[in-house]
């Protein structure tokens, strides 16, 4: 059904950003970056501090409270080589990863080996660490070299989470090329964050403090939280000429019984606080389409292919999609949705959860900035280069931007 999708070209993605406009490291105080906010075709600048009085006051902002996990592990073998683990996603689709987390004993995950051709099948790590005043002894293996599936277990009862809080760090983006220094435990996590599972920060929330919060709430604004653990693939770049052919990244939904019901009752404004949290809540209209034209869910638990909403059909509306999952996880006795979304969201693409998006400048050529020009049409263009002009941060540690979607 690919063939459905539009026909674009990641070239029409494509800018100069040259490293003196990225931030490699957070501002001093997370509310101090600034903020573009480009509404009707204006733009206009301002501190993210003003966030709360440039927003309607039906609002409805989703936050995405997934938590980083320290997931690059540094091991060195008896030769002295070092072989880094950096942990993608464990082998258990259809357990939420903040659950895995909670395992003891082993765990196996897919991870990105640096120095792999140094490690050879058969050949145990391993490293003995202390928590609480216990020796704990990991062995880790490989339980599928090709896949590059690793299994790790421990002595003792402690949780995979205590363990990886002692051995693992956490992973900055790529291209930052630097190691993880002690500011960053706290300025790479959201205020909110609380569900174990994520191996990169949802980065426009990175500017939220619980002053903003409490202006926001005092405005009448409403918030909720959904959980989409953030992988590796967010940072991969579109090496396919046309957009549609990307292998979109794969990734975690969880989906409280009360969101969703919020989400039905609502009526104002949709504002998801990025491109996680609006990637996730589309996603969630998409799943409930699935349940909805009656399809099958594997026993390995649903996944939301990228193509799936191009594909021809009649109209379904957001309430119907909404309350047929409420319907199925009342036939099922589930206390919360669980999906996966390889959701590719490109010009065409029409929105049913966003009237403005809060978000931070993207990387060149990026399935994120493809993203953004879905909402705001080729405005990115002009927007982009006046916040050069202006001196704006960019990526992961840069400033934000408050868009509203482009009118009709």
């Amino acid at each position: 059904m690919i063939s459905n999708m539009p026909d674009i070209s990641i070239q029409a993605f494509d800018y100069e950003l040259p490293d003196s406009y990225i931030a490699f490291f957070p501002s001093q105080q997370r509310d101090e970056s600034r903020l573009l906010v480009h509404r009707s075709g204006i733009s206009s600048h301002h501190s993210f501090q003003n966030l709360p009085e440039l927003v309607p006051t039906d609002s409805l902002f989703i936050f995405n409270n997934t938590k980083v996990i320290p997931a690059r592990i540094q091991l060195q073998k008896e030769s002295g080589t070092t072989i880094e683990i950096f942990l993608l996603k464990p082998l258990a689709d259809n357990i939420a990863t903040q659950q895995v987390m909670e395992q003891r004993g082993e765990i196996i995950w897919e991870c990105l080996v640096g120095n792999k051709k140094r490690w050879k099948i058969g050949e145990t790590l391993t490293k003995t660490i202390e928590i609480e005043g216990q020796k704990v002894a990991l062995r880790i293996n490989w339980h599928d070299r090709e896949l590059n599936q690793v299994q790790i277990q421990w002595s003792g009862e402690h949780t995979f989470a205590s363990i990886l809080n002692e051995i693992g760090k956490i992973p900055l983006p790529p291209y930052m090329e630097r190691d993880t220094e002690l500011s960053d435990q706290d300025r790479y996590q959201t205020v909110f964050s609380k569900e174990l599972g994520a191996v990169a920060a949802p980065t426009a929330s990175l500017h939220f403090t619980p002053a903003i919060i409490d202006r926001l709430e005092a405005k009448g604004i409403q918030k909720s939280f959904l959980t989409l653990h953030v992988g590796a693939g967010t940072f991969l770049p579109v090496k396919e000429d046309e957009i549609r052919n990307h292998p979109m990244h794969r990734e975690q939904l969880i989906f409280e019984r009360a969101f969703i019901q919020q989400l039905m009752e609502h009526s104002g404004t949709f504002v998801p606080v990025g491109t996680t949290a609006l990637r996730a809540v589309e996603s969630l209209y998409w799943s409930g389409v699935w349940v909805y034209e009656q399809k099958a869910i594997p026993s390995e638990g649903l996944v939301i292919p990228k193509e799936f909403a191009y594909q021809e059909r009649t109209e379904i509306s957001t309430k119907d999609a909404l309350q047929a999952i409420l319907h199925h996880m009342d036939a099922n006795k589930l206390s919360n949705w669980l999906a996966q979304t390889e959701l590719l969201i490109m010009p065409s693409y029409r929105f049913r959860f966003c009237d403005a998006l809060i978000t931070n400048f993207h990387q060149p050529k990026s399935t994120l900035l493809v993203l953004v020009s879905a909402l705001i049409g080729d405005a990115w263009k002009d927007i982009y280069e006046e916040a050069k002009q202006k001196g704006y941060r960019f990526l992961s540690y840069g400033d934000a931007c408050l868009f509203f979607k482009k009118e009709k």
